[in-house]
């Protein structure tokens, strides 16, 4: 059975809302896709509105693929990711027509439509994934933008003085001062430099 994390990966935000894709889905709940739309199409009463489920439109698919082939290039290095990747890269390539998105409800309501065992322990997997999903994104910007920022701070000082010592060294060896250093840096250097 999937796991809480790679079940996380397979949400995406579309519209506005958190979905995650009926090829997912299907494989998550070990049936084919075709069957699932199926199942979905004779309970259509119980999907109605996009709060439920909404067919992506060719420009938002095309955006999906082309996302998928990014993570599927970049994480070529990463086995674990690599194999979850490249099962999404070959659903991907089998899809023929635009795939059905399916929201946080949507995905409840499936767990009536489908109802065998594999089925109802996949749900609550995926019901977890999208809590889980949701506490990581609706974490207080301004605490992470604080904490970005404060080690943004602290790597552009580590970085300054990393050059400022390098810079050092260099006009340590060819005893002269050198422009990157500040010009109270240079007299000292040149003070320095004239008592050797």
């Amino acid at each position: 059975m999937e796991q809480l994390d790679h079940i996380q990966n397979l949400i995406y935000i579309i519209r506005g809302q958190r979905v995650m894709l009926d090829y997912d889905l299907a494989r998550i709940y070990q049936v084919e896709t075709k069957s699932l739309n199926q199942a979905v199409k004779r309970n259509i009463k119980r999907f109605e509105g996009e709060e439920f489920m909404f067919q992506l439109s060719k420009e938002e698919w095309n955006a999906i693929k082309t996302e998928i082939k990014k993570l599927y290039d970049i994480n070529n290095q990463d086995i674990t990711v690599l194999r979850s990747q490249f099962v999404t890269a070959k659903s991907v390539q089998k899809q023929r027509f635009q795939p059905y998105a399916f929201t946080e409800i949507g995905v409840a309501m499936l767990s009536s439509v489908l109802r065998s065992e594999v089925a109802i322990y996949a749900n609550r997997r995926i019901m977890k994934a999208f809590v889980s999903y949701r506490h990581m994104t609706e974490m207080p910007l301004a605490a992470t933008y604080l904490e970005l920022r404060k080690q943004i701070e602290d790597l552009r000082a580590e970085v300054n003085e990393i050059l400022a010592d390098q810079t050092r060294a260099a006009c340590d060896a060819r005893l002269r001062p050198c422009s990157y250093l500040s010009s109270g840096d240079r007299t000292t250097e040149a003070s320095g430099s004239a008592q050797h």
